[in-house]
């Protein structure tokens, strides 16, 4: 292996800009799932892309999209209009193959938001289509926006849905059929890495640098904890970004590999997590391997391999290994349930979510009161028109007042109803759209939680929006799950 040169990039602020001093804001908060004592881990993998490194998403996803789109332009497909909408797509969000929509479900898997192509769909014709649908993620016909990566196909795939319904994309045969060629323009501009060689070229477009990402794996690393990266990106990128990244906040002729007890690169999760793939060293800067026979070995640099190598070199496994990540599946799902490693998701998207949400909490105070009201009122109503009913048909113990009293009572009530209805509305209406004024919140679809909360909460013991978030709770804390609700709670 060549020698670790320091990056020539000069240092944009200094090494150490964060100062410990009491709780963290809400929205750089931890939030906990299941007991975690950081205490009890020994070693903590990370994932890079959108884990250590986060890059401008739009910045991002329009490249994707402008690479995307050329590819089928050059396939003779005739997309001059169209434009990568960022506000039409999120993460959370299920593509249905089969009807070519965009849905957005709860925990328990039904439809509570639906746009066909771009256009939304009214809640009768929802009704109407999904009313006995439950969406199920081991069905092929459901595509789980998984990552932030997944927006610019998402965009793309609602505009498509369009043209293809205007008979203007004659030689694409069905929804799923358009879902699969797309994808495959996405994965060719992912191979021929001519998105990443732009990024590498321009990282200052691209990365928002974070000097205190080194700062917290440099605290992890001094309070005893081996560090991991296993990432799916290819070795040379994965050099350009952590170098840009990591090495101006290092101390001294440290570099972002001497953070690091184990580097994997193209490592092809989750089969990593799964399958017994050989390891290849990666023996120079240009990207040359030989094979290994065995796992990995200290000082090197490794391609592929497989999570139980990794867990011998350790000499950890299971529960002492936290590995965080951005991806729910690649990243938390199957590390959790194959190899019962404790989970970390970072999930950007909550800064402003939390944020939006705080901003809105005294009229989502207001609205909690009106609600309050109304249900007390609709039990009154509800009452009262029994009493009027036993009334009428005479049975059951004698109410007091007459059917005139009666009617005169429910109609006040039903007025009153009215007026509060008038009132909840709007707000309910733009509690509904915090964050998002298509979607609404990332982690609620209504009332209840979202399929991407749901997907959170099984696979995820924490989640956070940064890496960072780590510093002001240090290598020591202890995460402890809240009491769950439940709805007979006072």
């Amino acid at each position: 292996m060549a020698s670790k040169g320091r990056s020539e990039r000069k240092r944009a602020t200094p090494p150490h800009t964060a100062v410990i001093n009491g709780p963290p804001e809400p929205h750089r908060g931890i939030f906990c799932n299941r007991t975690l004592n950081l205490r009890q881990i020994a070693a903590i993998g990370y994932d890079m892309d959108y884990t250590l490194i986060h890059y401008n998403v739009d910045q991002w996803e329009r490249r994707a999209y402008h690479h995307i789109h050329q590819k089928l332009c050059d396939q003779g497909w005739s997309l001059d209009n169209l434009e990568f909408d960022s506000t039409s797509v999120m993460r959370g969000l299920i593509i249905d193959t089969e009807l070519g929509n965009l849905v957005k479900a709860n925990r328990f898997g039904y439809i509570k938001l639906a746009r066909h192509g771009t256009h939304s769909i009214d809640f009768n014709m929802q009704r109407k289509l999904y009313g006995r649908t439950i969406v199920d993620l081991s069905e092929s016909r459901w595509v789980f926006l998984n990552t932030l990566f997944s927006l610019s196909a998402a965009c793309l795939y609602s505009q498509l849905v369009n043209l293809l319904d205007s008979n203007k994309l004659p030689k694409v045969l069905s929804y799923a059929d358009l879902y699969g060629l797309l994808r495959d323009s996405l994965d060719a501009t992912h191979m021929e890495g001519i998105l990443k060689a732009e990024i590498v070229a321009d990282p200052d477009r691209f990365v928002e640098v974070e000097a205190e990402v080194p700062l917290t794996l440099l605290d992890q690393k001094k309070a005893g904890k081996r560090l991991l990266l296993i990432t799916n990106s290819e070795w040379p990128y994965t050099q350009a970004m952590m170098q840009y990244a990591f090495d101006p906040f290092l101390p001294g002729e440290m570099t972002w590999r001497d953070m690091f007890d184990v580097i994997i690169v193209s490592a092809r999760k989750p089969d990593f997590l799964s399958a017994k793939n050989p390891f290849f060293e990666v023996v120079d800067e240009t990207g040359l391997l030989k094979p290994v026979i065995g796992g990995p070995k200290p000082g090197g640099i490794f391609l592929g391999g497989n999570a139980a190598a990794v867990e011998e070199y350790l000499g950890v496994s299971g529960d002492r290994i936290l590995y965080v990540g951005d991806h729910i599946f690649s990243d938390v799902h199957v590390s959790k349930d194959l190899l019962r490693w404790r989970t970390a998701l970072v999930v950007r998207e909550l800064e402003d979510e939390i944020t939006a949400t705080q901003a809105f909490s005294q009229r989502r105070d207001k609205l909690r009161r009106l609600m309050t009201e109304k249900e007390k009122l609709e039990l009154a109503q509800s009452q009262a028109q029994l009493l009027l009913q036993r009334k009428r048909d005479k049975y059951g113990p004698a109410p007091g007042g007459s059917v005139n009293e009666l009617e005169r009572s429910i109609a006040q009530g039903r007025n009153r109803l009215k007026a509060l209805d008038d009132e909840i509305t709007p707000l309910a209406r733009a509690d509904r759209q915090v964050s998002n004024n298509r979607w609404g919140p990332l982690m609620r679809a209504g009332n209840d939680k979202s399929h991407m909360a749901s997907q959170i909460e099984r696979h995820a013991d924490i989640y956070m929006s940064r890496v960072s978030n780590f510093m002001q709770y240090t290598p020591f804390a202890y995460f402890r799950s809240p009491r769950g609700s439940l709805p007979h709670d006072p």
